[in-house]
C-alpha cells in the first residue's frame, strides 16, 4: 500500500489512485444510460448488463487468452441485452421501470449461471499504462497506473458531448427524446432510434463490467457490481444529461468509492463500512436534493419516463 511508507501522506495518495481506478466503471455506465436518457428512455436493466459484460469478458479472456477480445465480446452482450431491454420497453402501456428491473434479474441471473465455472480460474488481465514511470517511488508509481479503458472513457465523454450537438444522428437522438410527437411528425421513426440509443448505452455498460473483472479488481465474482449500475441512474440526474459532467461525476464517485480502504490502510477501522458506504449515501443525497417536486431539472428530456401509447 502506497501509505505503508508514506504515513498519512500516502491517503490522498491512495485515494488518487483509487479514483482513476475506480471510476471508470462509473464512467461507462453512466454515459450508456446518458445516450440512452437522451432518448427518453430510462434503463435501470444496466446493473445487469454491468455483471453479464463482467462474466463474458473473464469468461473469454480465460478462454482465448486475449482481454481485449474479453472486452469486445463484454460489449456486444450488452447490446444483447440492450436489443432485448429496447424492444420490451416500447410495447404499448410498457413502464421503464418494471423493464429494467426484470433485465437486472435477468441479466444477473444468465451472468450467475454462466459465470459459475470462472470464479477461481485466473484469467489475462489487461495492460496499464504506467504513467508515474519518470518516479523513484514505488507508491507513485503504482498509484500512476492507468488502464487504457479509463482513457477511452475519458476520451468518450467529450466525444458524445460533441455527438449531441453537432451530428445529425445525435439531432434525432435529442428530438426523440424532448418530443417524440414531434419527431414522428418529421419522419422519424421513434422505435428504431430509442432501440439502437438502448443497444449503443449497453455496449458501453458491457464495457464497463469487462473492466470490473480484467483490471479492478481483476476478478469474476457474484458481488462484483456493487451496485454500480444502479447508482448510475442518480450520476446521470446529478450531471444534469451531460456527458462532460457525468466523467466529473464519476471521478466524484471513484473517489468517494476509495476514501475507506484509504484509511483503513493507515490503521483508521473505527468507521470503516461508513466510509465504505460513501458511493450508496452520495447517492441518496443526489436523489434526494434533485426529486423535488418544486425544482425543475435542467437538462431533462422531454419524454422521460413517459409509458409507451
Amino acid at each position: 500500500m502506497a501509505t505503508d511508507a508514506l504515513g498519512w501522506w500516502g491517503v490522498p495518495l491512495a485515494i488518487i489512485a483509487g479514483t482513476l481506478r475506480g471510476s471508470a466503471p462509473f464512467l461507462f455506465v453512466s454515459l450508456g444510460e446518458c445516450l440512452t436518457e437522451k432518448s427518453g428512455k430510462i434503463n435501470l436493466g444496466l446493473e445487469g448488463t454491468l455483471l453479464m459484460g463482467a462474466m463474458s469478458a473473464y469468461a473469454v479472456s480465460f478462454l482465448t487468452g486475449s482481454p481485449w477480445l474479453g472486452v469486445i465480446t463484454a460489449g456486444v452482450a450488452g447490446m444483447g441485452l440492450g436489443l432485448i431491454h429496447g424492444w420490451l420497453a416500447q410495447q404499448p402501456r410498457v413502464n421503464d421501470i418494471a423493464v429494467g428491473i426484470a433485465m437486472i434479474i435477468f441479466g444477473s441471473g444468465l451472468a450467475f449461471f454462466f459465470g459459475k465455472p470462472y470464479i477461481q480460474p485466473a484469467a489475462p488481465q489487461l495492460p496499464s499504462i504506467a504513467f508515474g514511470a519518470w518516479s523513484q517511488s514505488p507508491q507513485l508509481e503504482s498509484a500512476l497506473r492507468v488502464s487504457p479503458l479509463f482513457l477511452l472513457g475519458v476520451a468518450i465523454a467529450p466525444l458524445m458531448t460533441w455527438f449531441f450537438r453537432a451530428t445529425r444522428w445525435g439531432l434525432l437522438v435529442r428530438a426523440v427524446g424532448d418530443s417524440p410527437d414531434a419527431a414522428r411528425a418529421m419522419g422519424i421513426s421513434v422505435f428504431k432510434v430509442r432501440l439502437f440509443s438502448i443497444m449503443a448505452g449497453s455496449f458501453l455498460a458491457g464495457v464497463g463490467g469487462a473492466y470490473l473483472s480484467l483490471y479492478y479488481p481483476g476478478i469474476w465474482s457474484e458481488r462484483i457490481s456493487s451496485g454500480q449500475g444502479l447508482m448510475a441512474v442518480a450520476l446521470v440526474i446529478f450531471a444534469r444529461w451531460n456527458p462532460r459532467q457525468c466523467l466529473y461525476a464519476s471521478l466524484l464517485f471513484g473517489g468517494a468509492q476509495a476514501i475507506g480502504p484509504a484509511l483503513q490502510s493507515v490503521g483508521i477501522d473505527a468507521y470503516y463500512y461508513l466510509f465504505n458506504a460513501s458511493p450508496y449515501i452520495l447517492t441518496l443525497l443526489i436523489m434526494v436534493f434533485t426529486c423535488s417536486p418544486r425544482r425543475q431539472l435542467s437538462g431533462a428530456p422531454g419524454a422521460l419516463g413517459q409509458s409507451q401509447d
